[in-house]
């Protein structure tokens, strides 16, 4: 139990009971689980690798505006050092003010983009989620399952893959994607 977070203690205090309770409820009847991964979903389907390039392309921009900053305060860093000597004392203290200026807007734009990614992140991913419940539900209600677990939050250790239906999800994910719903 050790290194596991509070969140997946309860999901899988959550599942045992769960699982105790359907056992009394449905004495004779076999519990039939599913497994889904959500990642896995994320990193194959059509719309989670657009979302995924989205997410990337965004962060290359960013990483591209962070390194034209920082060339320029590398830049003022060198003229600086180079021409102390040689500056005036009002010039030195215009130099180290516009140096000072550009490292805090580099630290102000490294943090607004950070959580404009960060921001972006949840708004696709919740999407994403929301556009997945109901294949999953559908998918559930097809094979007869009685819970669906994500491998991603469950703490799962094994599993027998029979019971993963991460393909059957992507399969009907794309599906639901080609068609415009």
């Amino acid at each position: 139990m050790l290194g596991r977070s509070r969140s997946q203690i309860f999901l899988l205090m959550m599942a045992l009971f769960l699982l105790v309770s359907l056992g009394f409820t449905q004495q004779q009847r076999t519990l039939k689980i599913g497994i889904v991964n959500s990642q896995a979903v994320l990193e194959k389907s059509i719309e989670g690798k657009r979302v995924m390039n989205q997410l990337s392309q965004k962060d290359q921009e960013n990483q591209k505006k962070l390194a034209q900053m920082d060339e320029e305060i590398r830049q003022l860093e060198s003229k600086l050092n180079t021409q102390r000597m040689t500056l005036s004392n009002e010039a030195l203290m215009q130099l180290t003010s516009d140096l000072e200026k550009k490292k805090t807007a580099r630290q102000r734009f490294a943090e607004d983009s950070y959580r404009e990614i960060q921001d972006l992140t949840n708004r696709l991913f919740n999407k994403i989620q929301r556009e997945l419940l109901p294949i999953i539900e559908q998918i559930g209600k097809d094979l007869d399952l009685d819970v669906i677990f994500d491998l991603r939050n469950s703490g799962a250790i094994y599993f027998n893959p029979r019971i993963d239906i991460t393909e059957e999800v992507i399969k009907r994910y794309d599906a639901s994607k080609k068609s415009g719903k």
